[in-house]
């Protein structure tokens, strides 16, 4: 393809704290089997897009491992391919980056050496299958300098961060808010995708550190909304932002309904890392409902409305509804999960009886005993 990739693996750290302790964002575990910054990595790979660049920033060793040399999404390749992005700071400052433009900064040197004309950018805090190509067809058909791709839904208000809504006209962007009040209201929500070319993004960053501007939408986008030509590319199939602990529990739960399922997945793979791991196994007495299973479990009680990783084993008389229960967990004779977020490696003992809210999942940290 025409353009080079970056993947953002920790921008929204903050909307999560519960689950990046000790992994970043792009780590997450999510829908059964991947992890957050699978989609956008097969996003750029279906797309046609072999050198991609992925900034990193703290607990990133989890992210390391799992896309490794990248082979699992064909970019372990001798020119190109998956380049992993460490944090830079300032000379004389010890601190690293605090937003997207500082990280910018940082990777100007891989940005240089690209040969690419044209530069994706997008975070590792949605869900979504989205072509780059017919984004990038769109953005030089409209003679822009950047487009920004954006959706049309009801903003999520549970997120630390206020959510980024454009006002769109004719397709162009004339304005930027930040939305902090629920509503209800469909707004033109920003999805955190970027085109531009890479000359372009030099310039920014080299006019940014000479002018002191530390933040992309304000001091660049929103200042530049007159003299640029900032075009909004709308995005109308599946989304889901990873905007709040709230939203990771809703996002991975619309995974139970087909048609959502379909959508995402569809025709175009979603890459992961792979392993070997037996078929699930199900006891005589097992039942399970609209639930997604991966394999390598061995389930002998019950599982209704749920997310199962891969590995897990539910005991006898165990009953887990509408939770997420993730790689290598045991849930013990007769214990009850109702609404609970359950991280890697715990051990729920028998009989233990955990519950939550609809709007209010209980979360149990990775390698807990309960």
């Amino acid at each position: 393809m025409r353009a080079v990739g970056i993947v953002f693996s920790n921008i929204h750290d903050k909307n999560v704290p519960e689950l990046v302790r000790i992994r970043t964002l792009g780590s997450i575990p999510f829908g059964g089997r991947y992890r957050l910054i699978d989609f956008p990595l097969s996003n750029m790979v279906n797309s046609g897009i072999d050198t991609v660049g992925i900034i990193t920033k703290s607990n990133y060793q989890s992210l390391m491992d799992h896309v490794g040399s990248g082979k699992y999404w064909d970019l372990a390749r001798k020119d190109g391919g998956l380049i992993i992005l460490p944090p830079f700071g300032d000379l004389g400052n010890d601190s690293l980056y605090t937003s997207r433009l500082e990280a910018l900064k940082g990777i100007t040197s891989f940005l240089s050496h690209a040969d690419e004309e044209y530069v994706v950018m997008t975070d590792c805090d949605s869900v979504c299958r989205m072509n780059y190509n017919e984004i990038l067809d769109y953005h030089i058909r409209n003679r822009a300098d950047i487009t920004l791709v954006y959706k049309k839904m009801v903003p999520d208000m549970t997120s630390e961060e206020p959510a980024t809504t454009f006002t769109v006209f004719e397709n162009r962007i004339t304005g930027l808010a930040y939305k902090t009040e629920a509503d209800g209201k469909e707004a033109n929500v920003f999805t955190n995708v970027f085109i531009m070319k890479r000359s372009l993004l030099l310039s920014i960053i080299m006019d940014s550190i000479s002018r002191g501007k530390r933040h992309f939408m304000t001091d660049i986008i929103a200042d530049n909304l007159k003299s640029m030509r900032i075009m909004g590319y709308e995005h109308k199939g599946f989304f889901a932002g990873i905007t709040s602990f709230q939203a990771y529990f809703e996002s991975n739960m619309s995974l139970l309904d087909p048609a959502n399922r379909n959508e995402l997945f569809g025709d175009r793979n979603v890459f992961t890392k792979v392993k070997d791991s037996a078929p699930t196994k199900y006891g005589n007495n097992a039942s399970v409902k609209n639930s997604l299973i991966a394999d390598g479990c061995v389930v002998e009680g019950t599982v209704e409305n749920s997310i199962i990783f891969r590995g897990v084993k539910v005991d006898r008389g165990a009953v887990v509804k509408n939770s997420i229960v993730m790689q290598d967990t045991v849930i013990g004779t007769g214990a009850s999960l109702n609404y609970i977020i359950v991280d890697k490696n715990v051990s729920i003992k028998d009989g233990r009886y955990l519950s939550g809210a609809e709007n209010h999942p209980f979360y149990v940290a990775k390698g807990m005993m309960v």
